[in-house]
């Protein structure tokens, strides 16, 4: 399946779905926070912690989202 076809259903489940819609916006709040710890020179143990934490969950989160997206596209399909 093309990235296109991909791109589409994604921008549709986040216009009508809010479990999908949700979950995008926790990933791009992790994917921020990530950027400003990465961007430490010298991060505390508390906030290396954090960012491997983070990754984790960034990881769930984008795993479920792709489970929503293989759901909506085989029911669309």
């Amino acid at each position: 399946m093309g990235s296109s076809v991909q791109n589409d259903s994604a921008q549709h489940l986040t216009e009508t779905n809010d479990e999908y819609r949700e979950l995008a916006q926790q990933h791009s709040a992790h994917s921020r926070r990530l950027d400003e710890l990465g961007a430490r020179r010298f991060p505390t143990p508390e906030e290396q912690l954090e960012e491997l934490q983070l990754k984790k969950d960034k990881l769930r989160l984008k795993d479920r989202m792709y489970g929503l997206l293989r759901e909506y596209e085989r029911q669309a399909g």
